[in-house]
């Protein structure tokens, strides 16, 4: 068995998959990391792990502490010229992120067609896979917090407030709560049009995020809760 680890801008989420599915998963503030060992530890079976890293140097370090002390041999994932049937089209293939490269490898083992692979967290990603496996480029926006953070940050009216969606706000909370998943929709949206007219084609769509996107989208599309974990999982399996 597989632990997967898939260290994200702000928490880390976790996975035990035997090669056929997912044994146990789930979330760690990086401000438990004394208790890592603890959890991991507790993960009967598992013979190795494989981590994406983008929370930088002092997780990465902590990560590969607990793991060595477990005794679980870790395999670091960074973006590869071609891996598990995925080609990369960036000019320079170890620049892109370890976690956006696991979820087209992910993307890439649910479905065949053309894919346009969303991750929804801090950050949000939005990539482009066509049929043939070949990562043809994507982009990178603030994610719905950043974006209502930085509203509030940097306006001197504006709340840093809980709102809901609405077609047609009418209060200020539910007017920034719905301008933010409005950009963040139209973003995914734009970007569909690169897969739009390719085999079979879908819009996959992970991380925290997604579950307030997905009803805002109108081509067809599919939330994955482990969209990393499950490129992650292939990767330690060699698939």
């Amino acid at each position: 068995m597989i632990l997967a680890i898939d260290c994200g801008n702000s928490r880390l989420k976790w996975g035990v998959h035997d090669g056929t599915g997912w044994r146990a998963s789930g979330l760690l503030d990086y401000a438990e990391a004394d208790g890592f060992a603890g959890v991991f530890g507790a993960q009967r079976g598992v013979l190795r792990s494989v981590v994406a890293n983008v929370a930088g140097t002092r997780i990465g370090e902590a990560i590969a502490a607990t793991l060595a002390e477990l005794g679980l041999p870790a395999t670091w994932v960074r973006g590869e010229r071609e891996q598990c049937g995925v080609r990369n089209g960036y000019a320079d293939p170890h620049q892109l992120g370890a976690d956006r490269w696991a979820a087209l490898i992910g993307a890439r083992s649910l479905h065949g067609g053309g894919c346009l692979v969303v991750n929804a967290g801090t950050a949000t990603t939005v990539d482009v896979l066509d049929a043939d496996g070949v990562f043809q480029g994507g982009i990178i926006l603030p994610g719905v917090h950043l974006m209502r953070s930085v509203l509030a940050r940097n306006t001197a009216l504006l709340p840093l407030a809980d709102g809901v969606f609405a077609e047609l706000p009418r209060d200020t909370a539910d007017a920034i709560a719905s301008g933010c998943l409005h950009a963040q929709a139209g973003a995914i949206e734009r970007m569909y049009t690169q897969v739009a007219n390719l085999a079979d084609p879908l819009c996959l769509v992970g991380g925290g995020g997604a579950a307030a996107l997905i009803p805002l989208l109108g081509m067809p599309r599919r939330q994955v809760e482990h969209l990393v974990l499950e490129g992650l999982a292939r990767i330690g399996l060699g698939q």
